[in-house]
């Protein structure tokens, strides 16, 4: 229940920062929650592999470095769901950023 409960918080943060920042486009809320999916399994598997090969880079930059490794892994996203699109990388360094920020507030006011 916890899963999709989290899964739900996602796909409705997806969505707002779609609404948010002009250069995002989610088609439904379908689309946010196949989105929401693919981004859970993108940060699972990929997400480690990154961090582990620039490592000096974030730790160079003070872990700054992982808001451009958070934007890959939604461009690639946007690359394998159909009905999201991102028009340019700094738009998914913004939607990264927002996204981090409003799923980290969310578990903190609902406690999930």
């Amino acid at each position: 229940m916890r899963f999709l409960f989290r899964w739900l918080l996602h796909a409705a943060i997806i969505m707002l920062v779609a609404h948010m920042v002009a250069g995002i486009e989610v088609h439904s809320f379908w689309t946010a929650l196949g989105i929401s999916l693919a981004l859970g399994l993108v940060n699972a598997l990929i997400r480690p592999l990154l961090i582990l090969l620039t490592l000096p880079a974030v730790v160079l930059t003070f872990g700054l470095f992982m808001l451009v490794i958070n934007a890959i892994g939604l461009w690639l996203v946007a690359a394998l769901v159909p009905g999201f699109s991102l028009s340019s990388f700094w738009h998914a360094i913004l939607a990264s950023f927002l996204i981090s920020l409003l799923s980290a507030f969310g578990r903190w006011l609902l406690s999930v």
